[in-house]
């Protein structure tokens, strides 16, 4: 494991190079470019805002930068599943050529989004910023760690998709329908009292989901720090998900070439 992580290293300038070169390619000749990044989820944010905030009886105010949050969140963890699934299919030709590790090809994906994901996160600290002041303290500081859990959790995730995706390619399409059902049970847009009040709080306490957007939502949305429960939960998954994928590489990278 430490070794092939050592080669994903010497590789670096190689994967960096496939994410600003994914980055550019995504806001080629765009008028906007990375401004796109703020808007698409502000602006997916006003339209959920408008409709739930009245179907849940909840400010706009206080529900827009809950939803914010999912949406930056959730759009990062789909992104980068659904990408992962493709990831050996779209770089055949560089695998055929060069005997890189293939776990880069799915980092290239977690890279680029977490550059975007940054970019996103400017327009919640802007919103709460402005609206709710007396949120900010010594807790925000918390806040930046989503950023290493979520790749921890993100990189092997994908990883695992890449391995089978490129045996199935049905996968991107099931995923479709996988990740939707994830997103009925998770706190992305519904509040978490919904949950609770409905008898399904254990849909929040054992779900990796839920407790990752509270790394976000705890110290930015609330002004506390996200519990020790939120981080181990999180670090968790990612040391599953980690053996798992470590696991399927050992096993499966050298057949990866025959199914491209």
């Amino acid at each position: 494991m430490n070794q092939y992580l050592s080669d994903v290293w010497k590789v670096r300038y190689f994967w960096w190079h496939l994410s600003m070169s994914d980055l550019r390619s995504r806001f080629r000749r765009s008028y906007f470019g990375m401004l796109w990044a703020v808007m698409q989820p502000l602006g997916l944010t006003v339209l959920i805002s408008l409709v739930f905030s009245r179907l849940f009886n909840q400010p706009i105010a206080e529900y827009a930068p809950y939803i914010l949050s999912g949406i930056i969140v959730w759009e990062y963890i789909t992104a980068t599943t659904v990408g992962g699934a493709l990831a050996f299919v779209q770089a055949d030709a560089y695998i055929k050529q060069t005997r890189h590790p293939l776990a880069i090809y799915t980092l290239r994906n977690v890279v680029t989004g977490l550059i975007v994901m940054s970019v996103a996160s400017l327009a919640l600290v802007a919103w709460v910023v402005l609206f709710f002041p007396g949120n900010i303290g010594w807790s925000w500081l918390a806040a930046p760690t989503i950023f290493p859990l979520i790749a921890m959790i993100a990189w092997p995730l994908a990883t695992i998709m890449a391995y089978i995706g490129v045996r199935f390619r049905d996968l991107p399409n099931a995923l479709a329908l996988i990740l939707q059902a994830a997103w009925f049970v998770s706190p992305v847009y519904f509040m978490d009292t919904m949950f609770r009040n409905g008898g399904l709080g254990f849909l929040l306490d054992y779900n990796p989901i839920y407790h990752l957007l509270q790394i976000v939502r705890a110290p930015v949305l609330q002004g506390e720090w996200p519990t020790a429960t939120n981080y181990a939960w999180c670090l968790a998954t990612a040391a599953a998900l980690a053996m798992v994928a470590a696991l399927l590489g050992k096993r499966s990278e050298k057949n990866v070439i025959f199914y491209l």
